[in-house]
């Protein structure tokens, strides 16, 4: 996990995204739960809030299990979320400055663009407060036009 190899221990010993900011991504209206998988088992998932009225649609969370990384599954896997949502015209994210891998992910394999930067100048306004991630709470706005 990025954040340990990065900082050395997670922010007050809880799972990242914590169990609440999880339960509330997941409650959000328009929210859609999907799983990723590999031969039939699950290896990730994704979380997706659509708006078919504005057709901008956001990725709340993503994630692959760390002993699948590297074979594109990733990749495939947000391919077919594109392919489930062809109404959505603007799709965003976010994603932590230190979290490096995400960051060539997100950009150079599809195709999203940085569109903000989020730091002690210009914090997240829907983000997490000021202690909640190690790093200073620096992070990152991606959109994807289609």
């Amino acid at each position: 996990m990025a954040v340990i190899a990065q900082f050395g221990s997670l922010p007050g010993g809880g799972p990242i995204p914590s169990d609440d900011g999880l339960d509330a991504s997941i409650a959000a209206p328009g929210a859609v739960a999907l799983r990723v998988l590999r031969g039939g088992r699950p290896v990730g998932g994704a979380v997706v809030r659509i708006d078919a009225a504005t057709q901008r649609s956001a990725l709340d969370l993503f994630f692959v299990s760390p002993a699948e990384h590297g074979r594109g599954l990733g990749h495939a896997a947000w391919r077919a979320i594109e392919r489930m949502y062809p109404e959505t015209r603007i799709w965003e994210t976010h994603t932590p400055y230190f979290e490096k891998r995400n960051i060539h992910f997100y950009v150079n394999k599809c195709g999203f663009k940085i569109v903000e930067f989020f730091g002690p100048q210009h914090p997240d306004p829907h983000g997490p407060g000021p202690d909640d991630l190690p790093g200073g709470n620096e992070g990152f706005r991606f959109e994807k036009v289609m």
